[in-house]
């Protein structure tokens, strides 16, 4: 049986879709699964035991296949899912200029895009809206990344380098796309978390990429005139290192970004900071604490595009180290 997956989109919500995979094993075991997606996130999608191809836009498909899903809105994946033969489709398609669904179980994700009343209520993580779109059913299925000892390589050597052997490491990423400028926490409020969590005996490792080189320099500058050293990953990381190097972290903290979606993939326990993004839709395995603005619902979905200085300093360094303890405890 040949099973076409697309999913292109934002590479967190690659890393979370991978939870469909051994659920389709499961009630297909004999299929052969091709995933689509972009070329961005395809060195993540290599070493899963599930998939047997990968292909990356832009591509021809020539073959038929016995099932596609589609899981992706973007029209170049809408778009593909039209014109791909198959003999059972299910998720996203186009019709004309507009997004419709091949089933019924898409629709209600598709609504909640386009419904800020449903948004607003609904309780659905995304794992369950996708489940039910492919019409599988969500046992808690997890995603998983795969590092073999070449991938560990990297974060390893990092730890030994900077000499983090046998200490408390938290990974921190507060980094947002430009979509949503509110969706990462002040800067003054990193400071006092920092702070915080160096006096309680923590090391920080700050992750960022190319796009908080400049903003990452002067907070580790800042720190530097106060006596804090803190530990950066390169800009330049690909998914793998910046995965490898994830992995050593003992927590993470994070908005709700790429690091939070791969972090659970991880397995890591993940303290996730939600300022104008939903936390219903977020599924934590076990392995999340989620502290929400108490300002949220003033902004999401509506107002999810501007930024305010009140909203991200909303949430306190105080209630972002109690998560922490709570995880602890957990452990």
């Amino acid at each position: 049986m040949e099973v076409l997956i697309i999913k292109l989109g934002a590479k967190g919500d690659v890393v979370r879709t991978l939870s469909v995979l051994p659920a389709i094993k499961e009630r297909y075991p004999r299929a052969r699964i091709t995933w689509i997606t972009k070329k961005n996130i395809s060195d993540l999608l290599v070493k899963n035991p599930f998939i047997n191809e990968i292909l990356t836009i832009p591509c021809e498909i020539n073959k038929k296949f016995d099932i596609l899903y589609n899981f992706d809105i973007e029209k170049e994946a809408t778009y593909l899912a039209q014109s791909i033969r198959a003999e059972k489709k299910y998720g996203f398609n186009s019709e004309g200029q507009h997004i419709a669904s091949f089933n019924l179980g898409a629709e209600y994700y598709l609504n909640t895009l386009y419904d800020d009343v449903l948004k607003k209520t609904n309780k659905k993580t995304y794992q369950e809206m996708m489940f039910e779109l492919a019409d599988l059913p969500f046992k808690k299925q997890q995603a998983k990344i795969y590092l073999d000892e070449n991938d560990l390589r990297y974060g390893n050597e990092f730890v030994k380098k900077n000499n983090l052997l046998g200490k408390k490491i938290i990974g921190l990423h507060m980094g947002s796309s430009p979509r949503w400028p509110s969706k990462a926490w002040s800067r003054d409020k990193i400071k006092e978390f920092i702070r915080k969590a160096k006096s309680a005996n923590y090391e920080i490792i700050l992750f960022g990429g190319p796009d908080e080189v400049k903003s990452h320099d002067s907070l580790i500058n800042e720190l530097k005139m106060e006596k804090i050293s803190i530990y950066h990953n390169s800009p330049e990381n690909s998914n793998l290192e910046f995965a490898s190097l994830l992995n050593s972290c003992d927590i993470v903290v994070c908005s709700d970004s790429f690091a939070l979606h791969l972090a659970i993939a991880l397995n890591k326990p993940t303290v996730a900071l939600f300022f104008c993004t939903s936390p219903d839709e977020v599924e934590g395995y076990g392995l999340l604490k989620k502290v929400v603005s108490p300002m949220i619902y003033d902004f999401f979905p509506e107002r999810q595009d501007e930024f305010s200085e009140e909203l991200v300093n909303s949430i306190s360094p105080e209630q972002v180290f109690s998560a922490i303890s709570d995880l602890n405890e957990k452990d």
